[in-house]
């Protein structure tokens, strides 16, 4: 686990995640099962809760990238896994096992919902395959990049299922046609790079693995330099806006700025533009 990232007993502890600082001030999350291709055990669901919620308290990080270690992305839910898990959900009868159904299907929602909870931008780097709820993982993140290798797929429908934890929600937000969110979630056909960068899923493609993770990298490292103030702020009211009418957006955006507006790093940033010195020139206090 990286340097002040870790609650009591998560550091040291992970098994479906690895933990890097590869640069100063950012993070690199990466979905470390390389065997398995990166399936999501029941260990992955409660350590990106837990280590999402400690990077969102930690002041020594202002950006994170996701990725996933050895050949692709991740190939979705463990199914030997979870499938075992959801089976041994008990109830009385039929209304309570679907009662305890629901508590836990929530649970699983918010694994990904701490993506857009924590006020860091997230960056997905996509290699290879990203299949099901790998699709619902980048849907959360703010930034998706991929190799030309990658492929997408909303898998559910193949297993019987309809998609639970946040593709439905959020890809018909992403995307600018809900002719093709309805196409992928009803066929489950794959969606490749070249696509995937024209209807808008992805807004880079690079040529491989190598390249992707220093492109993101290189992006999480030019928005770690401009004012935490300003760039989480901007995240806060950007997830708010998209949920709300506009009217309700500028209010909130009012509101948050009365407050923010009075920050050192607007006068800072001010002062490096009159100089037309870069933002990396300025020191931000940590936030």
């Amino acid at each position: 686990m990286a340097a002040g990232i870790g609650r009591q007993g998560l550091a040291g502890a992970l098994r479906a995640l690895r933990v890097s600082r590869p640069r100063e001030q950012l993070l690199l999350v990466e979905l470390n099962r390389p065997d398995k291709r990166n399936a999501m055990c029941s260990a992955f669901w409660r350590e990106m809760v837990e280590c999402f919620q400690d990077i969102a308290q930690d002041s020594s990080t202002r950006a994170v990238v996701i990725a996933g270690a050895g050949s692709v992305f991740t190939a979705g839910i463990d199914l030997s896994d979870l499938g075992r898990e959801f089976l041994a959900v008990e109830g009385e009868d039929t209304a309570r096992r679907a009662w305890k159904l629901r508590q836990k299907i929530q649970e699983f929602q918010e694994t990904f919902s701490v993506l857009e909870k924590c006020p860091k931008p997230v960056i997905a780097a996509v290699h290879g395959a990203c299949i099901g709820a790998g699709v619902d993982l980048i849907s959360a993140c703010d930034i998706r990049y991929c190799s030309e290798d990658a492929w997408f797929q909303v898998k559910e429908v193949d297993i019987g299922l309809a998609a639970d934890v946040g593709t439905l929600q959020r890809l018909p937000k992403i995307l600018g046609s809900q002719s093709l969110v309805n196409e992928l979630a009803f066929t489950a056909r794959k969606l490749l790079a070249p696509e995937a960068l024209t209807c808008g899923l992805v807004s880079r493609v690079f040529p491989d693995k190598e390249t992707l993770l220093d492109g993101a990298l290189d992006l999480a490292s030019a928005i770690a330099a401009r004012s935490p103030v300003a760039v989480q702020g901007t995240k806060v009211n950007l997830l708010f806006s998209r949920d709300h009418p506009v009217s309700d957006g500028l209010r909130f955006m009012a509101t948050w700025n009365m407050a923010m507006l009075q920050t050192e790093d607007v006068l800072k940033s001010a002062q490096a533009a009159l100089e037309k010195r870069g933002p990396e020139s300025v020191t931000f206090a940590k936030l």
